[in-house]
């Protein structure tokens, strides 16, 4: 089939805008708590009501691809994020915040099953693995950038001395004065209306699904559950996502309140750099999967990744602000290892697998809660050390998988065990 570049494009600047509006409550944390006069606890059921659509979502959202077709399904996903953050951003309160961010959180859940399949079909078979991995550039891009665009809007909404554009003078009239932050929801409704319209008037292959890319009956699904090794990489998921968003969502709240960081600057900046070392760490772990077999890398990148939460945890001010983005650096290559030991160890059913786990991301919504519960009774550097635990189960992955297919290594046989 021949490859279709403009939607190849398109998806991968869906990825980007996936992550724009994913990974941004982190640098939040501190003005919400200040604009809501929020515990740890409260502020951390935010993540809870985005990343639990995620674990609702996640299989309906594949039934409806194979019913509806790719198109509608992520129209619809992003009528429904554009609805969300539009009612948060014209109502802004605690109680509004958590609908918007379940709303947010459930297109952006249909979102990532849509485009998967489609890209394989736009882009070839062929090309899958590759692009996959530009997809994933794209999503760590975002990430990096949305805390700078948080920046940018702040201090020039709530400066009398800011810059002057037509983005900033729409906003400065909508959004209220004492809330600026606020203008970020705004810009994700334009965002998510205007991909609206850039989906609606794309035409879209026709994808053809393999039997075992098909999600199952509910049996299906109900016969997976019972194998060990799925509820094993499920959790897997799970502890990763848990993590990730265990570290980005407090490091701005953590650096204020240890190191006295000012979470509209410096705060925002370390969590944008988290995210873009996690790109970097990505493009590394690529070349390592090459030579190596994958479940040493995700043990040596654990480990990392622990030993690089202790200096932030512990060390300084000026350690800190290094050790949190290393943290992201090395935590890059778990997601991607995690998913492919495990569709390597069932041998069908792929695609109900992948709905599986998927649903896994609702550790996003668990872990953070956990730690911010923990940090309202321990303070918050206590209940980050929770975060050894999720680390410990992902480091235990590497011990414990047997994948009947073992990553392709430069100079070994093929499948080689």
């Amino acid at each position: 089939m021949k490859r279709n570049y403009f939607i190849v494009g398109l998806i991968l600047l869906t990825f980007f805008v996936i992550s724009f509006l994913t990974n941004i409550l982190g640098p939040l944390v501190p003005d919400i708590i200040k604009s809501f006069d929020l515990s740890l606890t409260m502020v951390a059921f935010l993540p809870f009501a985005f990343f639990i659509a995620y674990g609702v979502m996640s299989i309906p959202s594949g039934i409806l691809v194979e019913k509806y077709g790719e198109k509608v399904v992520m129209i619809i996903a992003f009528l429904i994020s554009s609805l969300g953050a539009s009612l948060f951003a014209g109502s802004p309160s605690f109680g509004m915040y958590m609908v918007s961010l379940f709303f947010i959180g459930t297109g952006m859940a249909m979102l990532q099953v849509a485009i998967n399949p489609l890209l394989r079909v736009a882009g070839g078979e062929e090309h899958f693995a590759f692009n996959s991995v530009i997809g994933q550039l794209f999503f760590g891009l975002a990430s990096f950038l949305s805390p700078l665009v948080y920046s940018y809007l702040v201090l020039n909404l709530s400066s009398e001395n800011g810059a002057s554009n037509f983005l900033l003078d729409t906003l400065s009239g909508i959004v209220p004065a004492e809330l600026p932050w606020i203008s970020l929801y705004w810009v994700f409704a334009f965002v998510s209306l205007l991909m609206v319209f850039v989906i609606g008037f794309s035409k879209m292959p026709k994808v053809e699904r393999k039997d075992d890319e098909m999600v199952g009956a509910l049996q299906t699904h109900l016969d997976l559950l019972k194998d060990p090794m799925v509820l094993l990489y499920f959790f897997g998921i799970f502890a990763y996502v848990g993590s990730e968003q265990g570290v980005a969502n407090w490091i701005s709240e953590f650096l204020q309140t240890y190191h006295a960081v000012d979470p509209q600057t410096i705060g925002a900046n370390t969590v944008a750099l988290f995210w873009g070392l996690m790109v970097a760490g990505t493009a590394l772990g690529l070349v390592l999967l090459k030579f190596m077999d994958s479940r040493k890398v995700i043990i040596g990148f654990t480990l990392t990744a622990m030993i690089s939460l202790t200096f932030a945890l512990f060390g300084s001010k000026s350690i800190a602000l290094i050790a949190f983005p290393m943290v992201g650096f090395f935590a890059s290559v778990m997601w991607s290892i995690i998913i492919s030991l495990a569709l390597n160890s069932v041998s069908k059913n792929h695609g109900s697998l992948s709905g599986i786990l998927v649903t896994g991301i609702a550790g996003g919504a668990i872990i953070p809660l956990i730690v911010g519960s923990l940090g309202d009774v321990f303070g918050l550097r206590m209940g980050m050390l929770f975060l050894y635990l999720t680390f410990g189960y992902i480091l235990s992955i590497g011990f414990w998988s047997k994948p009947l297919i073992n990553n392709e290594i430069i100079g070994s046989k093929k499948g080689s065990k």
